[in-house]
C-alpha cells in the first residue's frame, strides 16, 4: 500500500456514493506509464497511473498517481467543474520526496477578490482550514505569481513526519472533499451570457498557469522523456483549451 493509495480509493468510493459518475476519456497511452530509474541497488521502478471521472456538474474529475519507492510518491488529485458553473475547483497536491513531504489543498477561487465569491465559496470552508491549520503549519515560500489562484483557506504545509499525512492531511482531505461535493450539491447553473465569459476566461487563465508551470513537468520529462510529458499535461491533465478548440472546430 502506497501513502497516497487511501486519499484515492476514500475520493473516488466518496465521488460514487455522492455524484453521477462517469468515465472520463483518458487519451491512449496515459493511463499508466512505467520507467526504470536509479542503477544497481538503488534502481527503482517508476509507476504513473491516472484515472478520469466526470459528473452532471463536472467537466473533469482527474487523478495522477506516481509511486517510485519510499522517497517518491505523488498524488494530483483535481476537480474542473463545467463551464456554467462559478464553483472553484478542487485540488489536492500531496507529495512526497527523499526531503520530506509538500501538501496542498484548496478550493481554488475563479474570482479571487470578488468578495461575494468569498464570501459563497471560501467563507464556509475557513473553520475547516483553521481546524486543521493548528497540526499542519503554514509551509513557508509560496510564488508571488501563484497567490491569485489559491484561496485564504488555501492549506499547504511541509510536514516532516510520514504519520501526520497518515492522520491529519488525511482528515484535512477528507473534510475539504465532502465540503467542495456540498458546494457541487447546491450548484445552480449560470446563464448569463457575461457570467459565462468570465467563467471561461478565468477557468482558462488558471489552466494557462497551471500548465505552463507544472512542477511536475521536469520529473515526467526525466522518466518519460519531453514529448509524453507535453501531450500529457496538455492532452489530459489541462485539456480545457484544447477540448474548447475541438469544439469550435467540429
Amino acid at each position: 500500500m502506497t501513502l497516497y493509495q487511501p486519499f484515492l480509493d476514500y475520493a473516488i468510493a466518496l465521488l460514487q456514493q455522492r455524484l453521477d459518475l462517469q468515465p472520463y476519456l483518458i487519451p491512449e497511452g496515459f493511463e499508466a506509464k512505467s520507467a526504470i530509474v536509479g542503477k544497481g541497488k538503488h534502481q527503482d521502478e517508476v509507476l504513473t497511473t491516472s484515472y478520469g471521472y466526470q459528473a452532471t456538474k463536472l467537466r473533469q474529475i482527474r487523478a495522477a498517481h506516481v509511486q517510485g519507492g519510499n522517497s517518491l510518491q505523488v498524488l494530483n488529485f483535481v476537480i474542473f467543474p463545467h463551464l456554467n458553473y462559478d464553483l472553484p475547483f478542487f485540488g489536492a497536491d500531496l507529495v512526497t520526496l527523499p526531503g520530506g513531504h509538500l501538501i496542498a489543498l484548496d478550493m481554488q477561487p475563479l474570482f479571487r477578490d470578488d468578495l461575494s465569491y468569498q464570501a459563497k465559496y471560501t467563507q464556509p470552508i475557513l473553520p475547516i482550514f483553521e481546524t486543521y491549520q493548528q497540526h499542519l503549519p503554514w509551509g513557508g515560500d509560496f510564488p508571488e505569481e501563484a497567490r491569485p489562484f489559491f484561496s485564504p483557506a488555501f492549506l499547504w504545509t511541509r510536514p516532516q513526519q510520514t504519520e501526520v499525512v497518515e492522520t491529519h492531511v488525511f482528515t484535512a482531505f477528507q473534510a475539504y472533499l465532502q465540503a467542495y461535493l456540498n458546494f457541487v450539491e447546491q450548484a445552480e447553473p449560470v446563464t448569463n451570457s457575461s457570467s459565462l465569459r468570465a467563467i471561461e476566461q478565468a477557468q482558462l487563465r488558471y489552466l494557462r498557469y497551471r500548465a505552463e508551470k507544472d512542477p511536475a513537468r521536469g520529473m515526467f520529462t526525466r522518466f518519460y522523456g519531453s514529448q509524453w510529458t507535453e501531450e500529457y499535461i496538455h492532452g489530459f491533465l489541462f485539456d480545457l483549451e484544447r477540448k474548447l478548440a475541438m469544439a469550435t472546430t467540429e
